[in-house]
């Protein structure tokens, strides 16, 4: 299975972001971009999981496992992306399988969100009012959100930056071996060459 992304155009308007370009992820990898502000970056991840901003332009195609995905909706591609500001009460919705009212698989989803909380270091939030999180623990927060709907592919816009250093370390470590252990296909953006855990895909700033 494999990620790939095959871009004739990524524009703003008139301006070319990235163009003529391709990129395939391997699965058990973390394949990282990194490129000036303003290169689009965040917009090729937009373009891939469904959320491209208006007055962005995509042309080309997004294949997942050899299908294309990119004329799907956003929930119907297996795409995950941590997004920090987003409805963080719902984090149990996230579980596959859930369903109001069945106790069994409502006992599989807290399982997992309490397995998911003790991964990223927050089992003591389990009852805390969201919007009273930091920026560091919105972004874990949001990261076991992703992972608990289990996609195929992941990706990651700069999910470590909000970390002070000795838990930017161990959430890093935690998320690529996960990634190995897994076998997932992950496209990361960062400006740290400390995240960089296999290969880099260089961006060229326009």
């Amino acid at each position: 299975m494999t990620l790939e992304v095959r871009v004739r155009t990524l524009k703003a308007a008139d301006t070319a972001l990235l163009e003529n370009s391709q990129i395939t992820v391997q699965p058990g990898l973390i394949h990282t971009i990194m490129g000036a502000s303003g290169s689009g970056k965040s917009s090729l991840l937009g373009a891939i999981c469904g959320t491209l901003a208006t007055g962005l332009q995509f042309l080309d195609s997004v294949l997942l496992d050899g299908q294309r995905i990119d004329h799907l909706p956003t929930e119907s591609r297996r795409v995950g992306i941590p997004f920090q500001e987003a409805l963080l009460f719902a984090v149990a919705k996230e579980a596959p399988g859930w369903h109001p009212g069945k106790h069994a698989r409502q006992q599989a989803r807290h399982q997992k969100v309490h397995q998911g909380l003790q991964d990223i270091e927050m089992l003591q939030f389990a009852n805390t009012d969201p919007a009273t999180l930091s920026g560091g623990q919105r972004a874990r927060v949001a990261l076991m959100r992703a992972l608990l709907a289990e996609p195929k592919a992941l990706l990651l816009d700069e999910t470590f930056s909000k970390l002070d250093s000795d838990l930017r370390i161990r959430l890093r470590q935690f998320v690529f071996q996960l990634v190995a252990s897994r076998n997932l296909l992950v496209l990361l953006i960062t400006h740290d060459d400390a995240d960089i855990a296999n290969t880099a895909y260089l961006t060229q700033p326009k």
